[in-house]
Formats: structure tokens, sequence, C-alpha cells
């Protein structure tokens, strides 16, 4: 990592945009400054009622990933959501969080990881869930009982001690679902509890849960 005396504010992105469009936004994001990102195929979900009448619900998304300094992603957003439109609804969602290291192609230090107190003006939180594969549409369904608007669905594989079974020898591991759901503040107690009774994910082996503050957001619509 770097030295402290060169340590500055590090944000994650994350970026849900429309399915073929992950390549084209990471060019972008290079001539911003940004080194690389990760892209992730994901299904969003919506509750159009025609959509779903028409099997049409499970909408085919990718998720957008980088870390970088703050003053980056705050230019690297405008730019994006210049170029892609996220002021018309539909065509992406694009939030940050804050990050206190990365190591890989270009090492950041967090400038305040110590800080605390002060103002609170967070307005969403990201709620992530990592659950069995097959149980991601019951945590959108726990979810929208509770006021969530939808959320993305990505393929993951857990690594769990206790959750690997053997075939021919070979270690196999269980197939996992993450759920990205962005919430308002005021309603994420109530979607988290809803997600954990429906699920019981304060059991062993049933999941986790966990929340994050959101400094910014692009193309989110009350």
């Amino acid at each position: 990592m770097v030295n402290k005396s060169e340590a500055i504010d590090i944000e994650l992105i994350c970026i849900i945009i429309n399915f073929g469009l992950g390549s084209k936004l990471v060019k972008t994001a290079k001539r911003c400054g940004i080194k690389g990102g990760t892209v992730l195929l994901a299904k969003g979900t919506t509750s159009n009622r025609i959509l779903n009448y028409m099997g049409l619900s499970d909408v085919k998304k990718e998720v957008v990933i980088f870390v970088c300094d703050k003053e980056t992603a705050i230019q690297t957003l405008e730019k994006i959501n210049i170029e892609f439109k996220f002021c018309r609804p539909n065509n992406g969602i694009a939030f940050t969080t804050s990050i206190c290291a990365s190591i890989g192609s270009q090492n950041y230090n967090c400038n305040n990881i110590q800080k605390k107190g002060g103002v609170n003006h967070t307005m969403y939180h990201v709620i992530t869930i990592i659950v069995e594969k097959g149980r991601a549409e019951d945590v959108i369904d726990a979810a929208t009982k509770a006021g969530s608007k939808g959320g993305t669905i990505i393929n993951g594989r857990g690594s769990g001690i206790h959750e690997t079974s053997k075939l021919f020898s070979m270690d196999i591991e269980p197939e996992k679902e993450i759920v990205i759901i962005l919430s308002e503040v005021d309603k994420t107690e109530a979607i988290v509890s809803s997600i954990n009774r429906d699920l019981k994910i304060d059991e062993p082996g049933n999941g986790i849960i966990y929340v994050q503050d959101v400094n910014k957001t692009y193309g989110v619509y009350k």
C-alpha cells in the first residue's frame, strides 16, 4: 500500500447497465483516467405487470466495478452520466461507496479510515445479500414486500469449508447468487428485516447480508 502521507479518499464505483454496454463503458472510464474495471454478467428485476405476464421480467444486465480516487470517480461518473444518459429512466444506475484500501493495478490507502462522527448526509444504502443459488428470487420477493423496487442478481460461488462435496475426488463448491439492492435509508431496516425473516439469514449456512452507505447516485428515480 502507499505511504500514509500519500493517502487519499478512494471510492468503489458500481454501475448497473444494460447488457452489451459494459465494454463501451470501461473504455469511457479509461479515457477519464481509470486504469481498468471488472464487468460481471447479471440480471435485473422489474415489477412491471405487463413484462411479468409476458415472462420478460428478468432483464440481462452488466455490473461494472471500478476503484479509483474520489476526484477521478466524480469526473468519470459525470462523463458516463452524460454519455450513457442516466438522466433517462432504465438507462442505468451508478453509485459509489467508500473503501479503505486497494491493492492491485494501482494501490491506494484511505485518507479518512479513522474518521468518525460528523453529519451523515447519506440518502441511500446498498444492501448486498449472498444466498444459495435459486433463492435470489425469494430475496427479491421479501425485499419488495418491504418497499424495495427491485434488485440485480449476480451468479457466484461459495467456498465455505463446510460447504464442499466431492465428485471423483474433486471438490465441488456450491453456486451462490448475489443480490444488490439500492435502498432509501429510511426503508433499509424494513427491507433487511423482511429478507432475514423470510429466508432465515441469521441461521448458519442460509446466507449473508451487509449494508453500505452510498456516497453518490446517478439514474435513481423515486
